[in-house]
């Protein structure tokens, strides 16, 4: 019997317009209403969750940045795993060097050094997930969204390392030629042990201490209410999403996920686009019937 269910958001739980269905809301009510405990699982960090379920009049806990924070489903934090100012140095000094953009996702929010250039990775993010939409005009829709997203710019980076009053909790680099460039950065950082590299889409590498994954964390939300994970199902997409995956006895991978997601995941969900979540957690109230 299921009594946990974890989803990841982007390319999962989210649509093509990147909200929550009213069909997915629906389906997560009506587990909770059931006694099973609902998670998200994602990559971003809190203050893009909680506007989303609070669209939808949802609550609920919350595994953020891959597992790097936790929050109950009241949004108080109960754990942060963060990377270390020498693990940070490092991979930045390698992100320099690679000459690829990338991103620091910290504990007082998200910060960049070059607003054109994430205008520009946005933009190309609302691309993909609407091929309809010219890029031109994913750009302009692009930076009016930057305005109203918490975003911090900074010159330096290393000085935001060096900063006593905030830690590091997870490094994004990005590149549009996808995994020609970034599988050779992400085998060089990945051989380090205190780290670990995963992936939203094939554009991005998130790099979060070893320590900071979506399975570890699910394990541990399982684990504070003595729920065998023989009891937890997982639904996912993507990279980051594997570990997670790994540790659930039920997992579904979505139809538009990876191949390794596929592969590894006991069942398949329909696309983030057909209401995949709230059909696989329909699925799994029946069976629990």
């Amino acid at each position: 019997m299921i009594q946990i269910i974890a989803s990841d958001m982007d390319g999962t739980l989210l649509n093509d317009e990147m909200v929550i269905s009213d069909y997915n809301a629906k389906a997560i009510k009506q587990a909770q209403s059931q006694g099973v405990h609902f998670i998200i699982s994602t990559g971003r960090a809190i203050n893009e969750i909680k506007p989303l379920l609070d669209k939808v009049n949802i609550s609920c806990p919350m595994i953020t940045i891959n597992g790097a924070q936790m929050y109950d489903e009241n949004g108080k934090l109960t754990k942060t795993v963060a990377l270390t100012d020498q693990l940070a140095n490092k991979i930045c000094s390698t992100l320099k060097k690679s000459g690829l953009y990338f991103e620091l996702v910290t504990t007082t929010g998200v910060y960049s050094d070059n607003k054109a250039k994430r205008i520009a990775n946005f933009a190309e993010l609302l691309s993909r997930v609407s091929p309809d939409t010219p890029y031109k005009l994913a750009v302009t829709l692009a930076s009016a969204r930057m305005e109203l997203m918490n975003i911090n710019y900074v010159d330096d980076y290393f000085t935001l390392i060096n900063d006593p009053h905030m830690s590091i909790l997870k490094i994004v680099a990005f590149s549009q030629e996808g995994p020609k460039v970034l599988n050779p950065l992400r085998e060089e950082i990945s051989k380090n042990p205190a780290l670990k590299v995963t992936a939203s889409s094939d554009s991005n590498i998130e790099i979060n201490s070893i320590n900071a994954q979506k399975g570890i964390a699910l394990q541990s939300f399982a684990d504070s209410l003595n729920i065998p994970l023989d009891n937890v199902m997982a639904i996912g997409d993507n990279n980051n999403d594997v570990s997670m995956l790994k540790v659930a006895g039920i997992s579904y991978a979505m139809s538009n996920g990876s191949i390794e997601v596929k592969r590894l995941a006991n069942r398949l969900a329909k696309n983030n686009t057909e209401d995949g979540v709230g059909k696989a957690i329909e699925e799994i109230l029946q069976e629990n019937n």
